[in-house]
């Protein structure tokens, strides 16, 4: 895969076609001196569990990986925190209000857009949801359910991240006495 910055032509300052390599995270202009450093791009992901001990869980509607299981999440916002970013995504997605987020960890990702190369930083929270749990799919999403954890496969879910995410939460014990 090429590097993502090889898809920057111009310099995002002054416009100029003499914008080049850097180093391996920069491309420098050689017009305005300006410089710009690839980061990744913040993104969140939830794990919500009932009373039951069973997990939300999402049937992807678009692509990349469209008809896997996903877990509700998304990109942060300008001006969003972590927990504000995953609250938002959650009601966006299933219809649910977060009461609570806990950040748990982070996995680095590469989630593919529109042909694009997102290099992002997955923010994995867990999440106490508000009433009885009524679900609605919506935005990317084709269906929410709720699946036991003692029937969760990794291999079934279609983005890395989330199934590293899911191994890393169910074999760390991270979901016990919740």
């Amino acid at each position: 895969m090429k590097h993502p910055l090889s898809q920057f032509g111009y310099c995002p300052k002054c416009g100029s076609a003499d914008f080049g390599t850097n180093d391996e995270k920069s491309k420098k202009c050689a017009g305005c001196g300006f410089v710009y450093y690839f980061n990744p791009s913040a993104a969140t992901v939830a794990l919500i569990l009932n009373k039951r001990q069973e997990l939300l869980v999402c049937r992807r509607a678009k692509e990349p990986a469209k008809g896997t299981l996903d877990l509700p999440g998304g990109f942060i916002d300008m001006d969003e925190t972590g927990e504000e970013g995953v609250a938002r995504e959650v009601r966006e997605e299933t219809g649910l209000e977060v009461e609570q987020a806990s950040y748990l960890f982070s996995l680095p990702n590469i989630y593919i857009y529109s042909g694009f190369p997102v290099h992002t930083l997955d923010m994995f929270y867990l999440c106490k949801v508000a009433g009885d749990g009524r679900l609605s799919a919506m935005d990317d999403v084709d269906e929410a359910f709720f699946i036991p954890i003692g029937q969760i496969r990794a291999e079934e879910f279609g983005l890395d991240s989330i199934r590293k995410g899911l191994k890393k939460f169910l074999s760390g014990g991270l979901f016990v006495n919740l």
